[in-house]
């Protein structure tokens, strides 16, 4: 099937999206780059996988505890200004870090405590980004503006990482941190220059008490969003901690430095890009392609654990950036599609908190088993759990509507009513 390029590129042809696009392109490279910083900064500082995932697991603990709050917060509120909100207070946080970082003040504890606040902001900050980007586009454009949107992260993951690992060689972790609180001034004057009128906002929800709880039920009667947010919660605990991963292998398997660290999360980055580019031009969104994609991200993962060298697992890892951002890209689309509006930040919120609110559990763990075991045992638990999820949304899948299990751009008008567990199709 040929694909044209306008086909692929179609949300940007809208001013907001192109906007908000330009901005998180400059800002996204700075995050990665601080990521990268700051897991070199705790090894630095300690020499221990155990901690490096303790401190992980600490940044994303508020995403766990504070994530549903955060999702009821974005259904509730003008998307637009607390993202100026939240974008700011990023830019502090890094900010302040940086400055400790060059003034030889920081400390193992003031990591952990930026950490946290980092964390309690992305926890408002995720679902307000990502239901945001349907009042951007509409619910036409909005399968294509999640793949670019994941292409985006891909490419600044491809950029960021490899801007770090030489930034660190030259000028220090703390010039990392420090261009990341810059960063945040492009997003910021995005937001500033949007034109609000042209927005297409689902409506703030009304105040109400056991909105929370309404939010939840509404999810587990749904097979359609609880059947992926399980599939997320189990990949999201044990695969995604590259961040503790990754640097163990390079220094105490690959024997290299903050520079190969950087290629091998440049390389995941670059193969992110190819993933997020089929996603937004001809991939389908539902459970059934999801299923597929757990299953491809535990085979390239169970590679990544095997090969010897430095070249080859640079190779692999750019297979495993296509199978994670595609699973990421279509998980994200088919929660948006199928939710009902009126409870879409609160379901994105649950997506945060299976994808990065899992993190404290899974960070000590694979810090654990990459300290004791390798990381090549950590990557090998990554290649299980998505597996064993890719079986879970098999069992899953006859309580799934048909409506559930493929979702068509043209049918993303109006999503299909939660159902009561069974296939009546």
């Amino acid at each position: 099937m040929r694909v044209s390029p306008k086909a692929t590129f179609a949300a940007l042809a809208v001013p907001n999206f192109r906007l908000f696009f330009a901005g998180q392109s400059v800002s996204l490279i700075g995050t990665w780059m601080q990521a990268v910083a700051q897991s070199w900064l705790v090894l630095q500082l300690t020499g221990s996988g155990t901690i490096l995932g303790l401190v992980v697991a600490a940044q994303f603990l508020p995403v766990l505890l504070g994530g549903p709050y955060g999702g009821l917060l974005a259904d509730r509120a003008d998307k637009h200004r607390l993202l100026m909100a939240t974008q700011s207070a990023q830019a502090a946080l890094a900010l302040a870090l940086g400055l400790l970082t060059v003034t030889h003040a920081v400390r193992l504890w003031t990591v952990v405590v930026l950490a946290v606040g980092l964390g309690a902001v992305n926890a408002v900050d995720i679902p307000t980004r990502q239901t945001f980007v349907p009042e951007l586009v509409g619910p036409e454009l909005l399968r294509n503006a999640v793949g670019l949107n994941s292409i985006l992260i891909s490419a600044t993951r491809a950029i960021g990482p490899a801007v770090a690992g030489i930034l660190i060689a030259t000028a220090g972790v703390g010039a990392c941190f420090l261009a990341n609180a810059a960063s945040f001034l492009a997003v910021l004057l995005a937001l500033r220059l949007m034109h609000t009128g042209r927005l297409q906002p689902s409506g703030a929800l009304e105040r109400a008490p056991g909105q929370l709880t309404e939010g939840l039920r509404y999810v587990r009667r749904t097979a359609g969003l609880w059947a992926p947010l399980a599939m997320m919660a189990l990949i999201g605990t044990l695969a995604y901690e590259f961040q503790v991963v990754l640097p163990l292998l390079v220094r105490t398997v690959l024997h290299g430095g903050p520079q190969t660290y950087g290629f091998l999360t440049a390389a995941m980055g670059l193969g992110s890009v190819a993933g997020g580019l089929a996603v937004a031009a001809v991939g389908r969104a539902g459970v059934v392609p999801l299923i597929g994609a757990a299953a491809g991200f535990a085979a390239t993962l169970a590679a990544a654990a095997a090969v010897p060298t430095v070249p080859a697992e640079v190779t692999v890892l750019a297979f495993v950036g296509v199978a994670s951002t595609v699973f990421l890209a279509l998980g994200n689309t088919t929660l948006q599609l199928i939710s009902d509006p009126a409870f879409r930040g609160r379901v994105m919120a649950l997506w945060s908190v299976t994808f990065l609110g899992s993190t404290p559990v899974g960070g000590p763990v694979v810090g654990v088993v990459s300290q004791h075991l390798g990381p090549r045992a950590g990557l090998a638990l990554g290649a299980g759990a998505c597996l064993t999820a890719a079986v879970l949304g098999l069992l899953a899948l006859p309580r799934i509507p048909q409506a559930a299990r493929f979702v068509e751009r043209t049918k993303a008008r109006q999503p299909p009513p939660p159902d009561t567990g069974t296939d009546r199709t």
